[in-house]
């Protein structure tokens, strides 16, 4: 008997296998002692706290409070004297365009005030004679995103500037030009 707990000890439980069967075991009386005494089940029962209904965790009188339901984003504000967003992104485009033919300073000078600072950084260094339209073929679309956001579509000879423009304090500036080809 003391020789076989010695090899038990010294040999089968210092290896992996014998720690393995060791856990093993422990696993198996554990689940063994948890249905004694839990007691007799019926298997075709599944799950016996399942409920009979689904669970909701919305009110159904409250509405639709998905994304497709959302109201229309607010009318864009305009500061009294300011010119309204289209006009602003009119202005913009008319300036972009006279870009071909005048000098670099004179055409960021023409977009250095309807513009906001970090556009105006950008556009340093960018050469007019690169502007890839030469003129407007309709009318500004608005794409209010909120009060002080809005996003404005031109169409142009060859395809399309996309404006986005920010009135954080009610003035209208461009911040970011975006150009599709069509």
């Amino acid at each position: 008997m003391r020789r076989g707990v010695e090899f038990l000890v010294t040999r089968v439980l210092r290896s992996r296998l014998g720690i393995a069967v060791a856990i093993a075991i422990v696993v198996f009386g554990v689940i063994g002692a948890a249905r004694l005494v839990s007691g007799q089940s019926d298997p075709a029962s599944g799950l016996s706290s399942r409920p009979r209904e689904p669970i909701t965790t919305v009110d159904p009188e409250a509405g639709d409070d998905g994304v497709l339901a959302t109201a229309a984003p607010p009318s864009p504000k305009t500061r009294p004297g300011e010119p309204t967003p289209e006009q602003a992104a009119g202005r913009f485009t008319t300036a972009w365009l006279a870009g071909p033919g005048s000098t670099g300073d004179e055409w960021h000078g023409r977009l250095r005030p309807l513009s906001t600072s970090a556009l105006t950084e950008k556009l340093t260094g960018a050469d007019p004679e690169s502007v890839p339209a030469r003129r407007m073929t309709g009318q500004v679309t608005l794409r209010p995103r909120t009060a002080s956001f809005v996003e404005a579509l031109i169409p142009l000879d060859n395809g399309r500037l996309r404006l986005e423009l920010v009135a954080p304090d009610g003035r209208w500036l461009v911040d970011a030009v975006d150009w599709e080809r069509q």
